[in-house]
């Protein structure tokens, strides 16, 4: 069961079908899910996006705490601006993946940011102690925002979902304010 978390801005809650319209202006566009990992298809209309909806709200229910899928809503205003996840990573199940899609309107107001910590803090109040994000190459953007968001570039690998993806890690210490900013992968950005 997802539970509700809260940030100074935002309120990640679960997911409800009668969010297929907010959502589709997250999953309807292309510059969103073109990057996301596994690989998915822009959601064509509000039909299918109710159709996800109802697949994530199942799966939700099934995962084990902290895993969980998100919504992530504006707190002052009520209005759903994405999506956030926590969960397990294939093969093995063993690693735990963070990650949040935004409208791209909203890019840049640091909600990213916020959302990485509470689901990381969430997460370490579970005893997890580590969380990663994949980023694929040439996501500057995304390569960015998670070393903002105080995460370690790790590696690459075609380890999860069988694509080239670029590793990075979130450790506890990590969030500490006085921690070195991390370095990006070697010769890029």
């Amino acid at each position: 069961m997802t539970n509700v978390l809260t940030t100074n801005r935002l309120t990640l809650r679960p997911w409800r079908v009668e969010d297929a319209s907010a959502a589709l202006n997250v999953y309807g566009n292309a510059e969103v899910t073109r990057w996301l990992s596994p690989e998915m298809d822009q959601v064509p209309d509000e039909t299918a996006m109710r159709l996800l909806l109802q697949q994530w709200i199942a799966e939700a229910a099934r995962l084990r705490a902290p895993a969980g899928r998100w919504a992530i809503e504006h707190t002052a205003d009520g209005q759903v601006i994405g999506g956030a996840i926590l969960l397990p990573l294939p093969p093995g199940q063993e690693d735990l993946e963070v990650g949040w899609q935004l409208r791209p309107d909203l890019w840049g107001h640091g909600y990213a940011t916020e959302t990485t910590h509470a689901l990381a803090a969430w997460a370490f109040d579970h005893d997890v102690y580590e969380v990663f994000a994949v980023v694929r190459p040439g996501n500057t953007r995304a390569s960015s925002t998670v070393r903002n968001n105080g995460m370690h570039w790790v590696g690459e690998t075609r380890k999860y979902f069988g694509l080239d993806l670029q590793v990075f890690r979130l450790r506890v210490a990590d969030l500490d304010a006085a921690a070195p900013p991390s370095a990006g992968p070697p010769g890029r950005d």
